[in-house]
């Protein structure tokens, strides 16, 4: 993951966004998400999205529960978020995701006009925050949502992760 700082500005007041002192909880909540997600056999990603500290949408993925491509955590709770409060533009919300988006879903926190994304883990692959494209930096976006990286959950998000893949080669293998 590229170590560079987040030059994007807030849509709304530091003082309405999740602190860094929130992180844990609020990773923590998007881990069970995550966790739920794995348990019908969807990839453990989850997400929440949270105003005024409080959590108003929160989602795990479900590609292969609902046979939808799009169906990530982070555009499922994006679309929750925007019910819940009547309106598309998120700008006073964070978004907390265990896995660093991909270009899709960073897209979404950006046309949502999401004030902050935080991440568990990064994703050396398919991340677009960070890792391999920088769209949430990227000069040419009408909006730019803050974001940082929360490292402090990244091994568990990863073994998650790696279990789930690793059954998943289990299950195929005795399939064959």
């Amino acid at each position: 993951m590229k170590e560079r700082p987040h030059t994007g500005s807030p849509f709304a007041g530091a003082d309405t966004l999740a602190r860094p002192s929130d992180d844990d909880r609020l990773m923590r909540e998007a881990l069970a998400e995550a966790r739920r997600a794995g348990e019908h056999g969807d990839v453990p990603v989850g997400a929440t999205i949270v105003r005024d500290g409080t959590i108003v949408a929160r989602a795990g993925n479900r590609r292969e529960a609902d046979a939808d491509p799009t169906a990530h955590a982070e555009v499922i709770a994006i679309r929750e978020a925007a019910r819940a409060l009547g309106r598309w533009r998120l700008s006073d919300c964070a978004l907390y995701v265990t896995v660093e988006p991909c270009a899709m879903c960073a897209g979404a926190a950006v046309l949502a006009r999401l004030a902050l994304v935080v991440f568990g883990a990064p994703d050396e692959k398919a991340g677009a925050v960070r890792s391999n494209a920088e769209l949430l930096d990227a000069k040419w976006t009408n909006h730019r949502p803050r974001w940082r990286f929360y490292p402090l959950l990244r091994d568990e998000v990863e073994r998650l992760l790696s279990e789930f893949f690793a059954t998943q080669r289990g299950d195929r293998s005795e399939a064959d």
